[in-house]
């Protein structure tokens, strides 16, 4: 079953259920099952509370209000192939939010950085106060 790293996630609860694809395909498409539909419990799962919670959280229009992942595969001709990158999809599904980031660390400028900068606006306004109009007698 999918590998993530150092996750594993057990077959037994992953739901694989072949289906009839959709689209063309003459008349082999109605009668082979190759789709593949893929079903995940993610509140059932034997993921770390921490994954399952980010998977959760996740906007992703896969994964159902009751926390349930389904993935649908069928770009491939065979049901195995499709099986594989059904699994794969759900393994990277999961590989998305098993990496930790860092979280960042405000800076501030540095004296020299900031002194050009004023130093460079005040160059600009005085180009742009040499523009006016010219005043004279």
């Amino acid at each position: 079953m999918p590998m993530t790293g150092s996750l594993t996630v057990p077959p037994s609860e992953v739901e694989l259920t072949a289906v009839r694809a959709q689209g063309a395909g003459g008349q082999n498409v109605n009668k082979v099952s190759s789709a593949i539909h893929l079903r995940f419990d993610i509140r059932a799962s034997s993921l770390p509370e921490h994954i399952k919670t980010r998977l959760l959280a996740l906007s992703d229009s896969r994964i159902t209000r009751e926390g349930v992942i389904i993935i649908k595969s069928q770009e491939h001709r065979t049901q195995d192939m499709n099986r594989a990158a059904a699994l794969a999809r759900l393994d990277e599904l999961i590989d998305s939010v098993s990496v930790t980031r860092r979280t960042r660390i405000a800076t501030k400028p540095t004296r020299g950085s900031q002194l050009r900068r004023v130093e460079g606006k005040v160059k600009r306004g005085a180009i742009k106060a040499g523009r006016g109009p010219v005043r004279g007698e």
